[in-house]
């Protein structure tokens, strides 16, 4: 997903628990032509789905019925993504991510591109756009399995799934418009969690100046304010179990946004997941990308994210 790709237009954002899950990471990119292909399908919820495990939520907003939907506002190699959810009674019960070209055809219906990207990566639009879509649905999280070969279309995707999801909570049934390639604009852009789960919260913030990404610090804190990268016993344990910990992959994703948004063709992508830190990984480039967002329309507002926290 190209910098053109990043999100735009919300304020919120509703994410699971950010664990420091101990798993691994696919960092196989998609090579078709455009790396951020997007396609049509729609998922719907079926009764007939084995219900996935309960679990309590205890911080985070609701989700609103209505349909809710985006748009990017400028093609990319000749076509933007269109994408909606359905909310009914306080679920995702539909899901449809598309990508269009000025007659509104959907690239699945591109035979050269399907057949380009399936030979290059082993899938294709008419392939992952369905899947992610119904794992849209199924998951109830924007935060979805990468599909191989296609990780940079999961990112893009997961992306804009998180901004229609901050929509539903708000109730805001106003189409998002998506300014796709604005460049950014200097000043400070700040993000906080307001709920803490397992007795941290992220608080993230990045710098641009003359047009440039030049500082990232991304944190967890306690409600004393203190660093998880200075809890030791957490440190010590996570280490153990995962092979690495908060002191080591905190620095090294800011360190990698900022070498990643500075280098040719800029992209919070190329952000790599760290190795037995991959849950905050991709939390980390969601968040990452809001704020590349309200760095391209110079809103420097405190972003306040309405985590979801479930036990």
């Amino acid at each position: 997903m190209k910098m053109k790709k990043i999100l735009t237009g919300f304020t919120t954002l509703a994410l699971s628990t950010l664990l420091l899950a101990a798993c691994g990471g696919n960092d196989k990119k998609d090579t078709a032509s455009s790396s951020t292909a997007s396609s049509s399908s729609v998922a719907k919820s079926s009764s007939s789905k084995e219900e996935a495990k309960e679990t309590k939520k205890v911080a985070g907003a609701d989700l609103k019925d209505g349909t809710y939907k985006l748009e990017e506002k400028n093609y990319e190699h000749g076509y933007r993504t269109v994408f909606s959810i359905t909310v009914k009674d306080g679920k995702i019960t539909e899901s449809s991510y598309d990508s269009v070209n000025e007659k509104g055809e959907s690239k699945t219906k591109d035979a050269d591109y399907n057949k380009n990207m399936k030979a290059k990566t082993g899938t294709d639009p008419e392939t992952y756009i369905p899947q992610l879509n119904k794992e849209l649905v199924e998951g109830q999280n924007a935060n979805v399995a990468v599909v191989t070969g296609a990780t940079d279309s999961s990112d893009s995707f997961m992306n804009y799934a998180q901004q229609l999801i901050q929509a539903a909570q708000a109730g805001k049934t106003d189409t998002i418009e998506i300014d796709n390639g604005a460049p950014l604009k200097d000043g400070t852009y700040t993000l906080e969690e307001k709920n803490y789960s397992h007795n941290y919260r992220v608080v993230f913030s990045i710098t641009v100046k003359d047009g440039k990404l030049t500082e990232s610090n991304y944190d967890y804190i306690n409600k004393d304010g203190k660093s998880k990268q200075d809890d030791e016993e957490y440190n010590k344990s996570m280490q153990e179990k995962t092979g690495t910990a908060p002191k080591t992959y905190i620095p090294q994703l800011n360190e990698e946004l900022v070498k990643a948004m500075n280098g040719e063709d800029p992209s919070v992508d190329k952000v790599e997941v760290v190795t037995g830190a991959t849950h905050s990984s991709d939390s980390f480039k969601i968040y990452a990308a809001q704020l590349i967002n309200a760095a391209q329309k110079g809103d420097t507002a405190k972003i306040e994210v309405d985590n979801i926290v479930t036990e």
